[in-house]
Parts: structure tokens; sequence; C-alpha cells
């Protein structure tokens, strides 16, 4: 039953750009229990990504203005900048100044170009999401709280990122990985009511 606690001995993979995050089944952080983050850089400098399954109970017209009845959710993307609003999308060189995290996937561009795509309706929830606040970590954060057993790192299994936003996601993550992790995954939230 040890083992099943030292995700660092499970964990197999390093974090980089393009991984997901699994918090651990027991982690108390009211900003990551049970979440699922994509990293969206990891270098010597530090990390950040964003929290893929906690949608908030607001939609894009509650956080900016100019959206004409654009029924968007927003994410909470972690509990850095939580006012400032991020977003991921599949736009690549149409948005100037976006940045590639992986192949069809970047973050950042011309917000106001983006503001117009979706209100032509040429831009859907399909190609972007948005979130408030970004998940980050300084140089060495991340590999020490992943020895630490916070973080299992993984390969996204998702094929569309953007559209990876069930709250179930942290369960069917491990669930999928088969093995030890299944198990961590069937862990009740509060083990005193087991």
């Amino acid at each position: 039953m040890e083992d099943l606690f030292n995700l660092a001995k499970l964990n197999k993979l390093a974090p980089e750009k393009g991984k997901f995050l699994i918090s651990e089944p027991f982690m108390e952080d009211n900003f990551f229990k049970r979440s699922v983050v994509f990293l969206c850089d990891h270098n010597e400098d530090g990390s950040f990504g964003f929290v893929l399954n906690n949608i908030l109970s607001i939609n894009m017209q509650d956080v900016m203005e100019g959206f004409e009845a654009i029924d968007f959710e927003v994410g909470f993307g972690g509990p850095v900048n939580s006012s400032n609003l991020y977003y991921i999308h599949t736009l690549g060189d149409i948005l100037e100044d976006s940045i590639c995290i992986q192949d069809g996937l970047y973050t950042g561009g011309n917000f106001e170009k983006l503001q117009t795509l979706i209100n032509t309706g040429i831009v859907t929830d399909k190609d972007v999401r948005f979130f408030l606040g970004y998940s980050g970590w300084t140089a060495g954060q991340l590999e020490k709280e992943i020895q630490d057993n916070a973080w299992i790192v993984t390969n996204p299994t998702e094929n569309n990122i953007i559209n990876a936003k069930e709250k179930e996601l942290w369960k069917n993550l491990l669930n999928d990985m088969g093995g030890k992790f299944k198990v961590i995954a069937n862990f009740p939230e509060d083990p005193s009511l087991n």
C-alpha cells in the first residue's frame, strides 16, 4: 500500500510542455484538489499551465465586455493573476503573436482579432478556451512538488485539449493509466468516510 502513496516512484515522466499534471488524491489545496493541469511551458525558469477540469459558473459576457451574445465557458486556470483572462486556441498564425504549445495548439495572440473572429462567428468554442488566472511554478518548484508526491505527470490522452472540461477528467485519466493509478482514481476524497 505504501507504493500507492509514493507517486514520485510511480512517476516515469518528467514535466514538460504539453504534458498533464494530475494532482494527488488527497491534496487539500482548494485550487488544485483533484485537478488536471495542462502544462503550456516548462523550462529552467519555471512552469505554467491551466487547470482543465474546473469550469466556473460564469461565461465570457460576465468577464469581458465586447462579446456579442457569446456563451463561451470560462475555466479557473489557476491562482496566479486570477483576475486576468488567458486562452488557448487552435488558430495558430491567424492570431499574431500566438505561442505554439504543441502541434495545433497555441496560447495568447492578438486579443482584439480573436474577439472579432468570435463575434462574427468564424471562431467558436471548439477553437478557443478561456481561463481566469493560470497555474505557475518558479524554477525547480514543480520538480520539488513532484518529488513530494503532489503531482503525477502523464501524456495527454485527450485528442482535443480545448474540450477536455469534464469534472471527471481527473478520475478518467487515472483509470486510463491502469494498474496502481486505477486504484488511486477510486480513493474517496475524504478517507475518513471510507
